[in-house]
């Protein structure tokens, strides 16, 4: 299972690239599974229903099921979050792992990079980063530089680098 990121500063436009990639390599038969990392303390539960009184009475993990998907639901309670590598391992079987976030992680990735919020590339400073997709007419970069704009253009890097196994 190949896995690669899509990194950069918040308002870069990740999840908006994320949108329009998805279906992109889906079309091309590739099987895809994305892992989004917040910093916000995201619930997906809702406060009363079964599946939440279970969670608040003690239960390490509490999964919801039903006839159009289901979700595992996981408590660290004061533990630290698990490594990106025991996450993974919960994931079904895909073709390619896209990650939201993890700039920390050393996993390959795509930056998104946005000249107009003013935030520096992470490029320069990231060795994991092997491209930059970006809306500036020109950049310069030591790495493969995408048009943001150009979803087939970005879709073919990332079919490559999937291949690369």
């Amino acid at each position: 299972m190949r896995v690669l990121g899509i990194t950069g500063y918040s308002g870069s436009g990740k999840t908006t690239l994320l949108e329009q990639l998805l279906p992109w390599l889906s079309g091309q038969g590739l099987a895809v599974s994305v892992v989004k990392q917040t910093h916000h303390d995201v619930d997906l539960d809702q406060s009363g229903k079964d599946s939440w009184r279970h969670r608040e009475a003690g239960a390490q993990e509490v999964m919801l099921v039903s006839d159009r998907r289901w979700a595992l639901l996981a408590e660290l309670r004061d533990q630290p979050r698990p490594p990106l590598s025991v996450l993974l391992s919960h994931l079904s079987a895909v073709d390619l792992v896209l990650l939201e976030g993890f700039k920390g992680e050393a996993i390959d990735m795509i930056e998104v990079h946005r000249p107009a919020l003013g935030k520096p590339l992470l490029q320069p400073h990231n060795a994991h980063v092997i491209a930059v997709a970006t809306d500036a007419a020109e950049l310069e970069a030591a790495v493969t530089v995408l048009d943001l704009n150009n979803i087939e253009q970005i879709g073919q890097f990332v079919m490559k680098v999937a291949k690369q196994v």
